[in-house]
């Protein structure tokens, strides 16, 4: 202890401790530095170059302003549609493309447990089930939840056999088709071709099946609209009926008979029960049908003409001779 009466302790001994204390502190100032030194660079390799650009214009800063969020992502998606639409239409492939997302989405509705697994047809008698479903556009591939029943009713009308049709949509899986079909009622000639059809005149088909061979024949421009009810009036003179081959109508305004031995019968515009009546009388009692004549000619209602084959004729013409020649030879 010093003369002051304080405690004395040698510089010596407190040297080390001092160091340490010093070492510590500026270990520490340098790692500091060390980790903003590293911080700064980081900081300077991540941030975007500075580029120098002129404020937006009054224009650009109004739209950013009023117009909403995300409308330069709509307006851009809208104009690639737009595009792609755009090509669709002008390549030709919109029917394509319809049918592609058709396909897409009875696909999905198929395996979702909507396939259509039973279908029942109830009417048809001239068309086969492939034929209805075909016409109706029901394929392998359609689905019952995306069926338009409205849509298969009316391509099914559509078809000339078809008059009338009901669809039932039976889910899961269940189509019932109901169709009224047309009945065949005759042949209709017309410029060389030959038809079948129903009694209002509708065209069915082509004649090319032997099983339409029993129908009356119909000859003429409109004989189709107009043979149900001349057929009708014939029918109840079966004397001519059933000898008839076709009947042709003639300028649209009257009918002929072609009978089944080539008689041409030649009715009036007007009055023609009377005169199928008549004709049937007469092939009753003077066995009309079966005299040697190639025609008669009933259109003048108060008298009957007859045309005698060219074989009679010359007969005719030879007997009227042979009288003649005999009165001359009687009177000298």
């Amino acid at each position: 202890m010093d003369g002051a009466g304080r405690l004395t302790r040698s510089l010596r001994s407190l040297r080390p401790e001092a160091d340490l204390k010093a070492a510590a502190i500026g270990a520490a100032v340098l790692l500091r530095e060390y980790f903003a030194h590293r911080r700064a660079r980081r900081r300077t390799r991540r941030a975007p170059p500075v580029i120098d650009r002129d404020p937006p214009s009054r224009f650009i800063l109004l739209v950013e302003r009023y117009l909403p969020r995300r409308v330069g992502l709509a307006a851009t998606v809208f104009i690639l549609l737009g595009s792609a639409g755009l090509g669709i239409v002008k390549g030709g492939h919109v029917d394509e493309f319809v049918t592609g997302l058709s396909d897409a989405r009875n696909a999905l509705a198929n395996s979702a447990g909507f396939r259509i697994t039973t279908v029942a047809i109830n009417g048809r008698k001239q068309l086969s089930q492939d034929e209805v479903l075909a016409i109706g556009g029901v394929n392998g591939r359609s689905s019952l939840l995306f069926l338009d029943a409205a849509t298969v009713r009316d391509r099914l009308k559509a078809n000339p056999w078809i008059a009338d049709a009901t669809i039932l949509k039976l889910y899961p899986g269940q189509l019932q088709i109901d169709i009224v079909e047309r009945k065949a009622f005759a042949l209709w000639q017309q410029d060389g071709r030959l038809s079948v059809v129903a009694d209002d005149g509708a065209v069915l088909e082509p004649y090319v099946s032997r099983r339409f061979l029993t129908l009356p024949l119909v000859v003429g421009k409109g004989a189709e609209t107009r043979a149900k009810d001349f057929l009708a009036l014939l029918d109840r003179y079966p004397q001519v009926r059933s000898v008839t081959k076709a009947a042709i109508f003639v300028g649209e305004r009257r009918w002929n008979l072609r009978l089944k031995d080539g008689l041409d019968i030649r009715l009036p515009e007007n009055d023609v029960g009377n005169a199928l009546a008549a004709l049937s009388k007469l092939d009753k009692e003077d066995r009309l049908f079966s005299r040697d004549i190639v025609a008669v000619d009933m259109r003048l209602p108060d008298r009957l003409t007859v045309q005698l084959a060219e074989e009679a004729a010359k007969a005719r013409e030879e007997l009227f001779k042979d009288k003649k020649s005999k009165k001359k030879g009687g009177d000298a």
